[in-house]
C-alpha cells in the first residue's frame, strides 16, 4: 500500500528534490510542489509579479488573489488534505512552516528533516519525530505505523 506524503519545503531548499526522489524510491506517494501534476509546473511568485520584494500589502493581497496564485494554493491545499503524513525539509520558509503546522493541527504525523547545523526551534517539539539525515527519515517512515 502506498502512503501519501506531503513534502513541505522552500523553493530555495535544493534538498527537496532529493527527498522527493528518495521517498518515491521507497514506494511512497509523494506530492512534489515543484511538479504538482503531470505537465504542470508548481506555483512561483514570478508568475504573478515581476519582483515580489518591496511590494505593498495591497499589492501582495492582489497577487495572492491572482488566478495563478489561487490555483497553486488549491493544488497544495488538496494535497495536504489527502496526505497521510507531512515532512518538513529544513531549511525552509514561512509557507513551509505553515504547512507543517497544518499537519500538527489536523492530528497528522509530522516529521522534520533538520538541516546541519539545525536551527533551534522550540516548537519543533510538536513534530512526531526530528530526523538528522535523509536515511534517518526513511527509517522513521519505514517504522511508522501507517493508517489502514
Amino acid at each position: 500500500m502506498r502512503h501519501g506524503i506531503y513534502v513541505a519545503a522552500s523553493w530555495r531548499t535544493p534538498r527537496q528534490i532529493e527527498v522527493v526522489a528518495a521517498l518515491r524510491a521507497a514506494g511512497h506517494d509523494v506530492y512534489d510542489f515543484r511538479h504538482p501534476a503531470p505537465g504542470i509546473e508548481g506555483f512561483n511568485w514570478r508568475d504573478v509579479a515581476a519582483d515580489p520584494k518591496g511590494r505593498t500589502p495591497a499589492e501582495f493581497c492582489n497577487a495572492l488573489a491572482h488566478p495563478i496564485s489561487r490555483r497553486g494554493f488549491a493544488m497544495n491545499w488538496r494535497a495536504m488534505h489527502k496526505a497521510d503524513i507531512g515532512v518538513l525539509v529544513c531549511p525552509s520558509g514561512r509557507s513551509s512552516h505553515l504547512e507543517a503546522g497544518y499537519f500538527v493541527g489536523a492530528g497528522k504525523p509530522l516529521f522534520v528533516l533538520l538541516d546541519v547545523p539545525p536551527d533551534w526551534e522550540l516548537m519543533y517539539s510538536m513534530a512526531t519525530q526530528l530526523c538528522a539525515s535523509l536515511q534517518e527519515l526513511r527509517d522513521a517512515l519505514e517504522a511508522w505505523r501507517w493508517p489502514g
